[in-house]
């Protein structure tokens, strides 16, 4: 399962159509007005400023981390800042080199070109893309066989702008032709807090300060979910009260939602449940797991994990996963006994399960 298809967890960092739309809504028009990664904001500030200041087109950006951190809002600012129209497509859309030279050889001079999961564009487009960000030119080939003749085509300069969630699997050659990498951190709960206080103004949605607080603090460190909750919470308090979200109201809406006070939904307790439940807090193969809240392997590790092992409730080791002291206590559990030898009942199964 990928991020697109957990867009539906209220707590899924992925957009759907609604998230979309309320974003383009809600998006920032301008750096001053972005919220957060101060670092990358000053940053890019500079690369932009500089840029105007020469006359020139801005150097390529590559911007990393978790879906719902603001990388396609950064990248329509950097086209506001410039004053460049924008051409969002996404690395799954360009499986050929064809594709990525039909987009190329329609750009304007100084024009924002916005790839979306740049990691996943095939191997031909990206070698393709080394000399069209270098050079700012690429080869046509026309033509099979031994009579095919490659034509050069000059391209006017260009802004690209990368955006991945796995840096990692970006290929070096690629990586080194961004003149500009920012990596979005997760945010902090003040900063989140800002983010609801905004989003409350621009949905003309009445909250206290208390409200924001626990919306904030429910939103795993993503403005995405951050405003996601917010609609939920601002619909049970239309239904339910008199439309104003207190601190009460937030909490009572967001266990209508499953939600708990870390972020945690029903996916992420059912794999801490099981952990501890049956596999005694483990450690315990992540198929095993996986098999026993009736999820895909694939769910549980890119979906339920990562969050997880980020909040230190679960711990990935060589023998498997292990749930930390702090999932018993997040769960209202005791662990047995003899965990502090580490010979819990998940320990006695690996044998049988394997990592």
């Amino acid at each position: 399962m990928s991020w697109d298809e957990t867009a539906d967890r209220l707590v899924g960092a992925g957009a759907d159509g609604e998230d979309q739309a309320v974003e383009a809504a809600l998006r920032p028009k301008d750096l001053d007005e972005f919220i957060g990664q101060e670092r990358v904001r000053e940053q890019l500030s500079l690369v932009l400023r500089a840029a105007r200041h020469r006359g020139a087109t801005a150097d390529h950006v590559l911007l990393s981390g978790a879906p719902g951190l603001g990388k396609t809002t950064l990248s329509m600012i950097i086209a506001a800042e410039m004053g460049a129209p924008i051409r969002i497509t996404s690395g799954p859309a360009i499986q050929h080199a064809g594709d990525l030279a039909a987009i190329l050889s329609s750009l304007t001079e100084g024009e924002v070109l916005f790839l979306d999961e740049i990691h996943r564009m095939s191997r031909p487009a990206e070698e393709m893309l080394y000399m069209a960000m270098e050079d700012f030119r690429v080869d046509v080939i026309v033509g099979k066989g031994p009579g095919a003749t490659a034509i050069p085509l000059e391209l006017p300069p260009f802004t690209l702008v990368g955006a991945t969630t796995r840096a990692g699997l970006l290929p070096p050659p690629l990586r080194d032709r961004f003149g500009f990498t920012g990596h979005m951190e997760f945010y902090a709960p003040h900063e989140l807090e800002r983010v609801v206080h905004r989003s409350a103004r621009l949905l003309d949605v009445e909250i206290e300060a208390d409200g924001a607080a626990e919306i904030a603090g429910r939103s795993r460190g993503t403005p995405r979910i951050a405003n996601r909750l917010l609609r939920r919470v601002r619909d049970y308090a239309q239904v339910k009260a008199d439309g104003v979200v207190t601190r009460e109201i937030a909490r009572q809406a967001l266990e209508v939602y499953e939600v708990d006070a870390r972020g945690l939904d029903r996916l992420d307790r059912s794999v801490l449940d099981a952990l501890l439940r049956l596999f005694g807090g483990g450690p315990v193969g992540l198929s095993t797991l996986a098999v026993a809240v009736g999820e895909e392997r694939e769910t549980v590790e890119e979906v339920a994990e990562p969050f997880l092992v980020r909040e230190g409730l679960l711990a990935r080791t060589p023998r498997g996963r292990v749930a930390t002291p702090a999932a018993w206590e997040h769960l209202g559990m005791t662990p047995p006994a003899d965990r502090g030898a580490g010979q819990g009942p998940g320990a006695a199964q690996q044998g049988l399960f394997g990592a």
